[in-house]
């Protein structure tokens, strides 16, 4: 009798399993329906800086109008905690405009009565970091000091998250009802779930810069990208011409050997 239920219960096990085996092959077997995601998101755009590739160096005043859309737009919702403001004397800014940065930004340096346990503001120095902006409204804006890091194609995908915002078309929207953008939201095919709660930033003439460039959406773009790409890495320049430095010692040092070796080892059989 015992033999006989054990019998029945891997009986059962085997059918249960063959059973999902048999669902799970089948499946394979047919065409899944495609996501908005899949269907609607864009990968970004190449984007072409100064700082590209090995012997890539920062156009510095590329950066400068980068970090004017930045102090104009990006501050009010977007920290950047990582840079100090006497970090923007690395990409031209003088000592004396460095300090008026500092003092005149919007946001206050915080500070703390060790005694009384008091909160207070006071003025930003050189020395200070970028102060943390505190977000009123909904959702939390990332810190943009490592964006460019943080996230793949990371300037390209600045630009393109910053150019990319537009409606839905009627074609997208019959064939993807589901995903209509829900109130206090924007379509943008570049933002992996198609929906951001940041409203579009950017728009023509809103930056004037200072060296009379032409302030379009997409120069905004390219340029806040280029100061991004700065902050995560400033001394990128610098780190591309060491490497460059070692790897002429190498070859050096690898050619060197080699004649060192054939002088050593010439009459020598091997």
């Amino acid at each position: 009798m015992v033999r006989l239920i054990s019998f029945l219960i891997g009986l059962g096990f085997i059918a249960a399993v063959s059973c999902a085996l048999f669902v799970s092959l089948t499946s394979l077997g047919g065409e899944s329906k495609e996501t908005a995601q899949e269907a609607l998101y864009k990968h970004p755009h190449e984007l072409e800086l100064a700082s590209n590739g090995l012997f890539g160096k920062f156009n510095m005043q590329q950066v400068q109008r980068g970090f004017q859309v930045y102090q104009q737009v990006c501050s009010n919702c977007h920290s950047l905690t990582h840079v100090a403001f006497r970090d923007l004397r690395k990409i031209g800014y003088s000592e004396a405009e460095v300090k008026k940065i500092a003092s005149d930004w919007q946001l206050k340096a915080q500070t703390l009565d060790a005694k009384t346990g008091d909160r207070g503001e006071r003025p930003n120095t050189p020395a200070d970091k970028f102060p943390t902006v505190y977000y009123p409204g909904q959702g939390n804006p990332p810190d943009l000091s490592l964006i460019t890091k943080a996230r793949h194609d990371g300037p390209a995908y600045v630009r393109s998250l910053l150019t990319g915002y537009r409606d839905m078309t009627a074609a997208e929207m019959k064939r993807f009802p589901e995903a209509k953008t829900p109130d206090g939201a924007y379509f943008n095919p570049y933002f992996p779930n198609l929906n951001i709660a940041m409203p579009p930033p950017l728009s023509e003439g809103a930056v004037t810069y200072a060296d009379g460039t032409k302030s379009t959406v997409d120069q905004n773009a390219q340029d806040v990208a280029a100061f991004l790409v700065w902050a995560a890495e400033p001394e990128l320049a610098e780190r591309h011409s060491i490497g460059l430095m070692v790897m002429g010692f190498l070859l050096v040092a690898t050619a060197l050997a080699y004649g060192a070796y054939r002088n050593i080892w010439r009459d020598m059989k091997h």
